[in-house]
């Protein structure tokens, strides 16, 4: 079973460097966050997820972690990410962590001890051949560079070496065992660091790249799972309440057998998430079904993400985000009016959804320079904008110290001004977050049925009682039906009429009906 906290629950993901600097060093940092968690605990959010925050070298953003127990310097101490944790909870809000648990960075103790050409505890740690003239074919690697003899494997970058939890398929000498004492001691030293951030007020963790622990695990069907079924077992004994949620977009797999309470459905090309926010690397132009009059078909969402639903709805949670760290923002593309709509079919949706920070004021992607292996997806980890002042209120710092530039458009979008504007995406995402909360029939484990999903609007849907319809497009939409009988509109966004068994639904508008 999952935690129940996690059926009322709305994320908000925050990229710790760009969210708010305390001290005027141009990062942001824990104190930043926890002056903020009052506008968090406004917005409706419920729980956080905090990307990586430990001490790092940051050539991955602090995706290479130097030291799993130790906040990097420039976010704070531990011991405010402790205080980070208490008042989060005062104001009934969780808090997950990024676990990274393929790899550490280059130059984490374990990896230089790894590295060393005499044997010790740790030189099974990481996956090694056999000797420095022998690589691992099909798979990235380095060799030449320490005093082992031997080609060590990385999971991405060349500065993330991969931990070793053994091969399912071995086919040299040198590959451990899924059972051997190396990778069952990689196992427990992950457990040790869940225990550790768990035992100081951590609520759990999302697993970056969680399909990548086992190698030659291809189908990610058996030793994969089974390292994380572990994991979760241990969570339900001595955790019963923390959670998890994976990086692999695959729930049939990471939730009925690997054990995780939610899995992303991420933004892969031409999976059924795509098709709705960021569609335009397609032949023939953007066809999001957001976009208005882009000719998008909500039924290209649903044949992938139906089989999705009813494999897991009694299991777990499919959790779609309106972006994350690694993905273009939607208001790339997407007005706000548009946006209004994204968010209200997320928001209204099985499963736990996530709000990447700034998205609930439509932040822009910026076209800016690579930033600690960000490439492309930097421009999506910019600073908040939260007021007219300087650096938009992120930082007093001057503005060639800042982490990552802030917009500099005369129009940029800012919390304070859509704050005073109840019409704003910020006011309007506020209402949608509420309305999920206020009514058990639109939280996580909810009926939900597809009613009319045709190539024209509206889509109509069902979840629990409570009948929801959205037309994207910039025409009206009319749905004929006796469903509608006896229903009133309890919210709607841009206009929408039922009288007897008819439904008008304005230009761009969405409606939740209730009996």
């Amino acid at each position: 079973m999952s935690p129940e906290w996690l059926k009322d629950t709305v994320f908000y993901e925050i990229y710790p460097q760009s969210f708010q600097d305390s001290n005027g060093d141009g990062i942001g940092d824990l104190q930043g966050i926890i002056g903020r968690l009052d506008y968090i605990r406004g917005l409706g959010c419920g729980a956080l997820w905090i990307n990586p925050c430990f001490d790092s070298p940051f050539m991955d953003a602090g995706y290479d972690i130097r030291d799993y127990k130790k906040v990097a310097p420039r976010y704070g101490t531990n011991e405010d990410l402790y205080r980070l944790f208490d008042e989060a909870h005062k104001r009934g809000i969780r808090v997950l962590l990024d676990l990274v648990p393929g790899h550490t960075s280059d130059q984490h103790p374990w990896f230089r001890a790894s590295a060393r050409a005499e044997a010790n505890e740790y030189s099974g740690r990481y996956i090694w051949t056999g000797h420095a003239f022998e690589g691992i074919e099909g798979k990235p690697y380095i060799a030449g560079m320490t005093d082992r003899s031997g080609a060590y494997m990385l999971n991405f970058f060349a500065c993330q070496p991969a931990l070793n939890y053994g091969w399912l398929e071995r086919t040299r000498q040198w590959m451990s065992a899924v059972d051997s004492p190396e990778a069952l001691a990689t196992r427990e030293a992950v457990k040790d660091v869940m225990r550790f951030w768990l035992d100081r007020g951590c609520d759990g963790f999302r697993a970056d790249m969680a399909d990548s622990l086992v190698k030659n695990d291809d189908d990610r069907k058996s030793a994969t799972s089974a390292v994380w079924r572990e994991f979760r077992d241990m969570l339900d004994r001595e955790y019963p309440e923390a959670a998890l949620v994976s990086e692999w977009s695959d729930p049939a797999l990471a939730i009925n057998q690997a054990g995780f309470h939610m899995d992303f459905y991420l933004d892969h090309h031409h999976n059924g998430y795509n098709t709705l926010l960021r569609d335009y690397e397609t032949e023939g132009g953007d066809h999001s079904y957001f976009l208005k009059d882009s000719g998008g078909d909500i039924r290209r969402f649903l044949r992938d993400y139906l089989p999705r639903y009813e494999q897991t709805k009694d299991k777990g949670y499919i959790s779609m985000f309106t972006c994350n760290h690694d993905t273009f923002r939607p208001a790339r593309t997407l007005s706000a009016d548009e946006l209004k709509l994204a968010y209200a079919f997320i928001l209204t949706m099985p499963g736990v959804p996530f709000l990447y920070y700034g998205d609930e004021i439509g932040m822009r992607y910026l076209d800016i320079g690579t930033k600690e292996g960000g490439y492309q997806r930097t421009g999506s980890r910019t600073p908040m904008q939260w007021d007219r002042g300087k650096n938009m209120g992120f930082s007093d710092a001057p503005a060639d110290r800042l982490y990552l530039p802030c917009d500099p458009s005369p129009d940029a979008p800012c919390a304070a001004d859509q704050s005073r504007d109840a019409r704003s995406l910020l006011s309007e995402t506020r209402r949608l977050i509420s309305l999920r909360r206020e009514h058990a029939d639109l939280q996580a484990d909810a009926a939900f049925e597809a009613v009319r999903a045709e190539a024209d609007p509206p889509f109509v849907y069902r979840r629990g009682s409570l009948l929801l319809a959205l037309n994207p497009s910039s025409k009206p939409a009319v749905w004929s039906s006796a469903l509608l009988r006896g229903r009133r509109t309890a919210y709607t966004i841009n206009g929408a009429r039922v009288a007897e068994d008819r439904l008008e639904m304005d230009p761009q508008s969405f409606v939740l009906l209730e009996v």
